[in-house]
């Protein structure tokens, strides 16, 4: 794969479902080097390097939203089989991870190992791929620990669980919050633009535009609404 014309676009993006729960695995790489991160490498880390080998990219980072076994399942063994750092989450999801090993002998995911990150990242941090590099948001709520990684300059974001199309991140896991989850969309994910493309931790992308207008957990709307009635259980 050739390295596109400087007035190209400076990144892409690939999604790749995996594990049974399909999780949005996701490719991105920097078109002027082809040096790749993969995002949240719940499991199949064999046909993760295939589609790789297949792109002709570098695996250079892997970068991790938060501890969940569907989205850091893989990640021990991506790092055995190629030795590329980790970066993220934050460390409020370290018990996520610990727990990486019993939670996949309980999904039969028998090969998820825990690991400790190269690097654990914070609100503010930013991440370096190839020439490029993306901004980290730290945005508590379905886990603790969550982080999303926005590119300002190609106005896209893989926002994990925290985000769905039409719908939000759960909050009922162990240190999860409602009131965080809301904050992190609204106060984080809202202002870095409408016209950003997102991709959630599962189903199909979007942007934080048409779900400011119709998702019915955090569009403009729903929380007028719920600032003017107390309580808002109608949004739980």
């Amino acid at each position: 794969m050739t390295s596109q014309a400087s007035d190209g676009p400076p990144i892409r993006a690939l999604v790749v479902p995996v594990t049974p729960l399909q999780q949005n695995c996701t490719i991105v790489w920097c078109t002027r080097t082809n040096k790749a991160a993969i995002i949240d490498p719940g499991g199949e880390v064999p046909r993760l390097l295939s589609v790789l080998k297949d792109k002709g990219l570098t695996l250079e980072k892997i970068w991790i939203t938060h501890g969940h076994l569907d989205h850091a399942g893989g990640t021990a063994a991506l790092k055995d089989a190629t030795g590329v750092p980790i970066e993220g989450p934050h460390p409020a999801d370290q018990f996520w991870i610990d727990g990486i090993e019993e939670s996949g002998a309980k999904y039969g995911m028998t090969g998820a190992r825990g690991f400790t990150p190269d690097r654990w990242l914070d609100d503010g941090d930013r991440v370096t791929l190839g020439e490029t590099e993306f901004e980290v948001y730290h945005c508590p709520g379905h886990t603790p620990g969550h982080v999303v990684f926005f590119h300002r300059e190609g106005r896209f974001a893989q926002v994990g669980d925290v985000l769905f199309a039409g719908s939000i991140g759960r909050t009922d896991f162990p240190q999860g919050n409602y009131d965080d989850l809301i904050a992190s969309i609204t106060g984080k994910l809202w202002p870095l633009g409408n016209d950003v493309t997102f991709v959630p931790g599962h189903n199909q992308p979007s942007t934080f535009g048409a779900e400011r207008r119709m998702n019915p957990f955090v569009c403009d709307g729903a929380l007028a609404s719920a600032r003017s009635n107390t309580p808002h259980d109608s949004l739980r």
